[in-house]
């Protein structure tokens, strides 16, 4: 993971009303606590016989504005992971733009930390929008897709 993947997590934590979340990887653990007064922190695992350089502190987001509300009901990610529209790159998307979906269908597919869980529908209802890109970073409670 990438520093620029880290405060893109950072970013989406901060907006959720998720209080506490870690990612451990093979190289590195990510512990992020909104009850907690300290700067949430990166610790890379040691690696013998590499230098890792110090990274600057990124700046506190500012807060975001808050969207205008389209009309529809919305779908929105039950977890935070990666976005896939399709079961694989050479399949087609579960519910494309146009698609009538119903209560308990498969709409896409979210993975995190090598595990991929399918996304319901919540209700009956036409795909109008798209709202994130394939194999986009989502954060808890985001909107994924706008129904008709």
């Amino acid at each position: 993971m990438d520093f620029k993947e880290i405060c893109a997590l950072m970013e989406r934590f901060e907006a959720s009303s998720i209080q506490h979340f870690e990612l451990e990887q093979k190289d590195f653990r990510l512990a992020l606590d909104k009850a907690l007064p300290a700067v949430p922190a990166v610790i890379p695992a040691p690696v013998p016989g590499a230098v890792i350089p110090a990274a600057p502190a990124p700046a506190a987001p500012a807060p975001a504005a808050p969207a205008p509300e389209a009309e529809g009901s919305f779908i929105k990610a039950p977890l935070v992971g990666t976005f896939y529209a399709a079961s694989s790159p050479d399949a087609a998307p579960f519910a494309p733009v146009g698609t009538a979906v119903k209560k308990g269908q498969t709409v896409c597919i979210l993975e995190a930390m090598k595990m991929m869980s399918e996304v319901p529908a919540p209700a009956d209802g036409i795909i109008a929008e798209v709202l994130v890109s394939d194999g986009e970073l989502v954060g808890f409670d985001q909107p994924l897709f706008r129904l008709k």
